[in-house]
Formats: C-alpha cells, sequence, structure tokens
C-alpha cells in the first residue's frame, strides 16, 4: 500500500492518476526499466542538507543528477551536500526509505523541481513503496506541489560531487 498520506492528498485534491504495482526496484532508473518508461518521466526524490542545516527536496528524471553548485548558488547557501537518510528519515514516516514521493509539501519541505521535467505531458515516480508507481500528468503534479522550477540538473555520470561549497 502506497504512502497513505500521499494518497490522501491526491484523492482530496480531486487529482487524476493511477496506481502501478511492480517488482520490487530500488533506483529510478531501475523503476523505468521495469514499467518501460521513459527515463526522461521517471522522477526521482533526492533530500539535500543546506549549510543552515534546512532541509529541501530537489526532484529530477531518473535520466539526471544534481548539478549541486548550481543549486547552490541558486538558493544563495554557502554549502549544499546530499542529507544521510539518517537526518530525514522521520520526514517521511509514511514511506520506504529511499521510496519518498515528490510531494515535500505534504512533508513540511521546500520542493525544486528541475524545468525541464514540465517538458513531458506526463509524469511517473515512487509512491513511497519500492513496489509501487503513481502516473499523473505534469501539470497537475506542478499545481499540486507548486515547485520553485529551476535548471539544477545535468546527465547523470559516475563521479558527481555530493557536497558543493
Amino acid at each position: 500500500m502506497f504512502s497513505t498520506k500521499l494518497k490522501t492528498y491526491l484523492e482530496e485534491s480531486g487529482s487524476v492518476f493511477t496506481e502501478h504495482r511492480h517488482f520490487p526496484a530500488y533506483t529510478a532508473q531501475e523503476i523505468a526499466q521495469t514499467l518501460r518508461v521513459p527515463g526522461r518521466q521517471m522522477l526521482k526524490t533526492v533530500i539535500l542538507k543546506t549549510d543552515d542545516e534546512r532541509m529541501i527536496m530537489a526532484v529530477l528524471s531518473a535520466n539526471d543528477a544534481v548539478k549541486l553548485e548550481s543549486l547552490r548558488e541558486q538558493l544563495g547557501c554557502t554549502v549544499l551536500r546530499l542529507a544521510l537518510e539518517s537526518e530525514f528519515r522521520n520526514s517521511f514516516p509514511t514511506c520506504n526509505p529511499g521510496a519518498i514521493p515528490p510531494f515535500g509539501n505534504i512533508f513540511n519541505m521546500p520542493v525544486y523541481c528541475e524545468a525541464s521535467l514540465f517538458r513531458s505531458d506526463e509524469i511517473e515516480f515512487s509512491a513511497g513503496t519500492y513496489d509501487e508507481t503513481i502516473r499523473m500528468r505534469s501539470d497537475d503534479y506542478r499545481r499540486l506541489v507548486n515547485p520553485n522550477v529551476t535548471h539544477f540538473a545535468q546527465p547523470r555520470a559516475d563521479g558527481v560531487p555530493r557536497i558543493a561549497a
């Protein structure tokens, strides 16, 4: 059963969405391959921590990685790094670790979305479990989350920095 908090939010908003079950997968790219969804439509959520101890949610496609230096500059902070799971685990009580849906707004966390995500009419994302996703129109997602939309992604590659200072 996917995140109860997310399910309630989507149902109460009157949004149209579809649920998909799949074999357990642990990365956005694995899920995209399993469901045969283009990587540009499969969203992943990355939790980052700023120098003033704030947690933020970065949302981008399975094909990309966060360009920390770019986002750090846009946020106006000195240091931006990947948050440790132990630092944010309690912020998402209805989700499996590593399967956080891109709805920081319902978990009291600011959301920064890569602008290129909205080139696709539909998106798919983790429903808070390792074996369920949700598909919906990207404009509905944008309306429900009201994220900060900016450019901060780069093509995924090995050796991507884990800290920007």
